[in-house]
């Protein structure tokens, strides 16, 4: 008999709990259906959130308990008083909005939309939908103005909980792996591009530009058609259309670096090698596979895999660079040099090849140098020959880097030398070229540069 009164209370709390949930929900939904959710009604709502969430069993009732509470923060933002003055309703809105709050957002937002979706019962459905139109411009504006404060994390963090809200959107996933990277935040990296590579994103696509005839500026379009039908109005004119190359081969080399310096090198290998099964005519990959193995110091697997690139795209500078950079490594000085020409040939506006094709150049000086040095004061007729033949050497080694530093230097100049890697740039080969014309005896060259520096 007592263990039958056990049940019976038993199923009596059970109801009572059951009873009070449903109560809980009714009083959450009608004040969610409010166009106008603050004071009073505000401070009911977060009570009955605190109240549901532990009482909420069956799977429906968790589900909105989910959503009702991860919709708090949006609420509450709404309900700031938007007679302050701008600078307050931001410092208002920094308080409710947060990485984990964007993140908590998503998820019970997914987790009502997945419901509906197999009951077939849209009740927030579309309510959801326009709630993350209208505020992911907002959490993006976030997200910038952490990047501006130097909260890289942070603003990777919420990139990513902008991405969870919106998965159709893979760009913000592909910036969320980015800025964890220069946040030195490699897990969130890795596990970011490999969301990248699993959804085979390539973030190929063309860019539709008009000139507004009223304001003389480019604007960008959403879609060929919009930007056509402009031009057609004569509201705008000189269309231009722009190509976003792939990203995929940058993503890839990005997971195999993380995978290097975290020293898993198989695995790096083995990634690569299954992008290149996947996409086996991208290019970027190839050149992708051939950076993986120069880090680990393969020249050759590097050489072989820059050649099979070039044999697909030949006109590539960049590539023919970086094979006088690995023959440069292997000390084959003369290769270097055949490929730094040719890049030039390729780009003549190639800035790194001249000062690598100039530093080729000038290797062979300091042993002319050492040489000279070791002659000493000797006054010796052999000593003097030998020293006169060093120096006609040296005069052709600086004779022939000449021209290369000066247009270098043409080309450096053009940067903007306000940033403070191009301003050093710069004053490195002013330095350099000022050193030649020093040695060549070209005083009105040096007068000229000196007045520059």
């Amino acid at each position: 008999m007592k263990i039958k009164q056990i049940i019976i209370a038993s199923s009596l709390l059970v109801s009572v709990a059951s009873f009070a949930q449903k109560d809980e929900l009714k009083a959450l939904k009608k004040i969610y259906a409010k166009e106008e959710i603050k004071g009073a009604d505000l401070l009911q709502y977060k009570a009955l959130v605190a109240k549901l969430e532990p009482l909420a069993t069956e799977e429906a009732d968790k589900v909105y308990a989910g959503f009702y509470k991860s919709m708090t923060p949006v609420l509450e933002s709404l309900a700031i008083d938007k007679t302050m003055p701008p600078m307050q309703q931001q410092m208002a809105m920094a308080k409710l909005v947060s990485p984990k709050a964007i993140s908590d957002l998503a998820a019970g937002l997914n987790a009502t939309l997945d419901y509906e979706k197999k009951s077939g019962k849209k009740v927030y459905t579309d309510d959801i939908l326009e709630t993350v139109t209208s505020f992911k411009p907002e959490f993006l504006n976030y997200a910038v103005a952490l990047e501006k404060q130097g909260k890289i994390k942070e603003s990777s963090q919420v990139l990513y909980a902008v991405y969870q809200l919106d998965k159709k959107d893979q760009e913000n996933l592909y910036y969320a792996a980015g800025y964890a990277v220069n946040a030195n935040d490699y897990d969130s990296a890795l596990k970011y591009y490999q969301e990248l590579k699993d959804a085979n994103y390539s973030g190929e696509k063309t860019l539709y530009f008009a000139k507004n005839v009223a304001s003389n500026q480019e604007e960008l379009f959403n879609t060929k058609n919009e930007r056509d039908n402009l031009v057609k109005l004569k509201t705008h004119s000189l269309p231009r259309e722009e190509k976003v190359p792939s990203k995929r081969g940058e993503i890839y080399k990005n997971i195999a670096i993380i995978l290097l310096q975290k020293g898993q090198n198989e695995e790096a290998k083995t990634a690569i090698a299954d992008a290149r099964k996947a996409n086996p005519d991208d290019v970027s990959l190839i050149v992708t596979e051939a950076d993986l193995y120069y880090k680990l110091k393969d020249n050759e697997t590097y050489k072989r895999l820059v050649n099979e690139a070039l044999a697909k795209n030949p006109n590539d500078a960049s590539l023919v660079f970086n094979l006088g950079v690995v023959s440069n490594t292997a000390n084959q000085f003369d290769e270097a040099k055949k490929y730094y020409t040719k890049a030039i040939e390729l780009d003549p506006n190639f800035i790194d090849a001249y000062l690598n094709l100039a530093d080729n150049i000038l290797k062979p000086d300091s042993k002319l140098v050492e040489d000279i040095n070791k002659l000493g004061s000797s006054t010796s007729d052999k000593d003097l020959k030998k020293y006169q033949a060093l120096t006609v050497e040296r005069k052709k080694i600086f004779t022939e880097v000449m021209p290369v530093y000066e247009k270098a230097l043409e080309l450096s100049e053009k940067l903007d030398q306000s940033v403070p890697a191009n301003k050093e740039q710069t004053n490195v080969i002013k330095s350099n070229l000022k050193t030649v014309y020093s040695f060549l005896e070209l005083s009105e060259k040096s007068k000229a540069l000196k007045a520059k520096m």
